[in-house]
């Protein structure tokens, strides 16, 4: 026995159709972009290694007095890290960024003057609690 398509039946078997063909090319447009993005994010970290391995190149600078060393070496933040800031910045935003400058911040243990810190001490040991 043979069935043979109805009309309505043919109709949506071609609406159908249709619509998988849009989706067919939905993807594939989504996959060209994707491969686009790729192709910048493998340029990018060529960039990126490119400024390191010029940055490892470049003569370390030394700073001759002992306390502006100390406070120099504190204070300055690597090539390296810059340039994996740089990229981890790029990466998150989705556009390249040029970090100008940065500045290693002191935390709030190193702030602490020790007079102070040995005031809050003895005022805080003088309370005790009285027990009766």
């Amino acid at each position: 026995m043979k069935t043979s398509k109805t009309e309505p039946e043919g109709l949506a078997g071609s609406l159908e159709l249709a619509h998988l063909k849009q989706e067919v090319d939905s993807l594939a447009n989504s996959v060209e972009k994707l491969r686009e993005q790729l192709g910048d994010q493998s340029r990018l970290l060529a960039d990126v290694l490119a400024r390191l391995a010029t940055a490892q190149a470049a003569p370390q600078t030394h700073v001759s007095a002992a306390t502006d060393a100390a406070t120099a070496a504190e204070s300055v933040v690597s090539p390296e890290l810059l340039i994996v800031m740089g990229a981890a910045v790029t990466s998150f935003l989705g556009k390249k960024v040029r970090i100008r400058s940065a500045k290693m911040l002191q935390s709030p243990y190193e702030i602490i003057n020790p007079w102070a810190q040995q005031g809050r001490v003895t005022v805080q040991a003088s309370h005790h609690p009285r027990t009766t």
